[in-house]
């Protein structure tokens, strides 16, 4: 059994449900002080949701760092009956590795670990420094993970250079495809207000929902931008629509709307909140709006890091990667403040999230060995 292998079965066995780490970090915080690593684990969080997060830091001589992230958290299994086998058993069918994790990114944890101890062994003394920053607040709010780890990085003045998060990115074929950005996440909780009333007598009411539609739908036809080289035009999607009482002869008194806007670079989530209040204002709304940002863009446009992840995945597979923006949300939206350079690459990921999650096995060991080889062209050049 390979490393990578082993490693990627212990990462799986621990019973890491958001916001738990099971023993994940203390695992790979014991073979990465065995390189000379310096560890160090910030909790973070109310006491019924303690977040675990693991910074760890290897120096070296030219002052610039790779920093590898991912979390160690996973989503819930859904129904065990549904599963071909327990989820927190790292089990081998058909070539694949099963199990809660195993794509989303207990695989990529494993790969780049081992990437580093290989890397080391050969280079001692390298030029490049290289972090780990490790959350088990990844698929939870995300509140006291990467972003607590990052304000505290800035605070001290850590300097970062280039990130790679471990998310799944390829499609068909491992490395098909890496995230060199991420769109931005601006959600709306829109109540409109009316006066309810008996449905037989409208003239003594005001419908809510018949009074935001014309809005609703101004909103839904309108070009927020034409996007860039890089992002697709900004959409805007609602989500849910909640009025009533649930009887049949009421007129509502308010309607609650939730939207989404997944927002290209050339937009800010300051200008769309702008424009939406100029819509609803001139439709005359009685409203109340909440926002929440989730994430603002970023982009890393192609140079050193994008460089060196195409030139190592090339060598590997023989691939000529795909760069994308698509998709959700990640860390590396908080990554992003502090390190110029961000990219997202990792195992194939139709499977996440879903009911017998795996990764093939034979891709573990090419993951692996694209994520050291990118080391050795970053330390190069350093």
């Amino acid at each position: 059994m390979s490393k990578t292998l082993h490693l990627a079965e212990q990462l799986i066995a621990q019973r890491s449900v958001t916001p738990e780490d099971g023993q994940c970090q203390p695992i790979l915080a014991l073979r990465l002080q065995a390189q000379g690593f310096r560890c160090e684990t910030i909790v973070s969080g109310p006491a019924d949701f303690r977040v675990t997060n693991l910074w760890a830091k290897r120096a070296g001589t030219s002052g610039r760092t790779l920093v590898f992230a991912g979390h160690t958290d996973v989503v819930p299994t859904g129904p065990l009956e549904q599963w071909s086998s327990d989820p927190f058993v790292p089990s081998h069918r058909d070539g694949n590795l099963y199990g809660r994790g195993a794509a989303d990114m207990k695989t990529s944890i494993a790969a780049f670990t081992v990437a580093a101890e290989e890397f080391l062994a050969a280079n001692p003394n390298p030029k490049l420094g290289i972090a780990l920053l490790l959350t088990s607040d990844e698929e939870g709010p995300s509140v006291d993970g990467t972003v607590v780890v990052c304000r505290q990085l800035e605070a001290r003045g850590e300097k970062l250079d280039f990130c790679i998060v471990g998310e799944p990115t390829s499609v068909e074929r491992l490395g098909d495809m890496i995230k060199n950005g991420r769109r931005g996440s601006l959600s709306g909780k829109l109540t409109v207000k009316g006066i309810q009333a008996h449905i037989a007598y409208p003239q003594l009411g005001r419908n809510p929902i018949h009074m935001a539609m014309p809005a609703l739908d101004e909103l839904a036809k309108t070009e927020w931008d034409r996007g860039n080289a890089f992002f697709p035009p900004t959409s805007f999607q609602i989500s849910n629509i909640h009025g009533g009482t649930g009887a049949g002869n009421i007129i509502p008194g308010s309607v609650v709307i939730d939207f989404n806007f997944r927002f290209a670079s050339v937009s800010t989530a300051e200008a769309l909140q702008k424009r939406v209040h100029e819509v609803l204002d001139r439709h005359g709304l009685d409203y109340q709006l909440a926002w929440t940002v989730g994430g603002q863009p970023f982009l890393t446009t192609p140079g050193e890091l994008v460089g060196a992840v195409q030139a190592a995945i090339r060598e590997e597979t023989g691939l000529t990667t795909e760069l994308s923006t698509t998709g959700g949300t990640s860390d590396g939206r908080f990554i992003s403040r502090i390190c110029p350079q961000v990219i997202e690459f990792g195992p194939i990921n139709a499977s996440i999230h879903k009911i017998d999650e795996h990764v093939r096995v034979a891709d573990l060991e090419p993951l692996k060995n694209i994520y050291r080889r990118t080391l050795e062209h970053l330390d190069r050049q350093s």
